[in-house]
């Protein structure tokens, strides 16, 4: 019932929240995409105040509308144990899921049914808090804190900033970014058969940085982009954004 969801959902965000750091704004009361365009313009202003130079690649998932499918069952239950969340509501969670299943209208009519292992609940409010500790289990696996990647500003190292599955990666030099980019692809596709859209995965930087190929693909450096709905610019300006603005009325 719904009244149960509301229940589970409250108890479950308490610990969901515990384990996702600030980095993730996503479905998550009190933050949104605001949070995250202030927090790249603050790291921009920082950088050059400490006269730091800034890497950002914004990566784009093939598919990024079915991400929610890519959750499989299994690994979610095991997730779950790993990253502390009490039995009883990963047993609740199980019961949830258990015995589904699933038929796909075609245009000679329907398949037999059968069962889903993969995927979270269309509609369900708890989908997204799973959705997002999926995400967390692959960032983790990626080993960034520990190589201590990113740009260090103000006694922290920022790597990553992301929303759902919009994902923006940062470093100090083109050396390092390239390898955070490479690991988290790597990882990505092995936790979660995630592939990235390298046709619009896009590179900005405050120098001139050297042509990259992903699986021979060229990738496009750009000296602006739109992040979450909000001019960026290399430069850190925002004479582009208000512009944008204006014409858009």
């Amino acid at each position: 019932s719904k009244v149960m969801l509301k229940i589970l959902q409250a108890k479950f965000q308490q610990d969901v929240n515990c384990e996702l750091p600030d980095v993730q704004a996503s479905f998550r009361k009190g933050r949104g995409t605001r949070d995250q365009i202030a927090n790249i313009c603050w790291i921009m202003e920082k950088a050059r105040e400490f006269q730091k130079n800034t890497y950002f690649c914004f990566i784009d998932y093939a598919k990024a509308f079915d991400s929610f499918d890519c959750v499989d069952h299994n690994k979610l239950w095991k997730i779950l144990k790993e990253m502390g969340i009490p039995d009883h509501l990963s047993c609740l969670l199980r019961n949830l899921y258990a015995g589904q299943e699933a038929t796909v209208r075609t245009g000679h009519g329907t398949t037999d049914w059968f069962q889903k292992g993969k995927g979270v609940r269309q509609g369900c409010i708890l989908s997204p808090c799973l959705f997002n500790l999926y995400a967390e289990y692959i960032m983790r696996n990626t080993g960034l804190e520990e190589a201590q990647a990113g740009i260090k500003i103000a006694g922290r190292n920022i790597n990553n900033l992301r929303y759902a599955d919009d994902t923006t990666l940062t470093a100090e030099s083109e050396q390092e970014l390239k390898s955070v980019l490479m690991k988290v692809k790597e990882e990505s596709e092995k936790v979660a058969g995630l592939k990235f859209n390298i046709q619009k995965l896009k590179i900005m930087a405050s120098d001139p940085i050297t042509s990259w190929q992903i699986d021979r693909q060229k990738m496009e450096t750009v000296t602006g982009f739109i992040f979450l709905g909000s001019k960026i610019t290399a430069n850190g300006g925002c004479s582009h954004e208000i512009k944008r603005c204006l014409l858009l009325g």
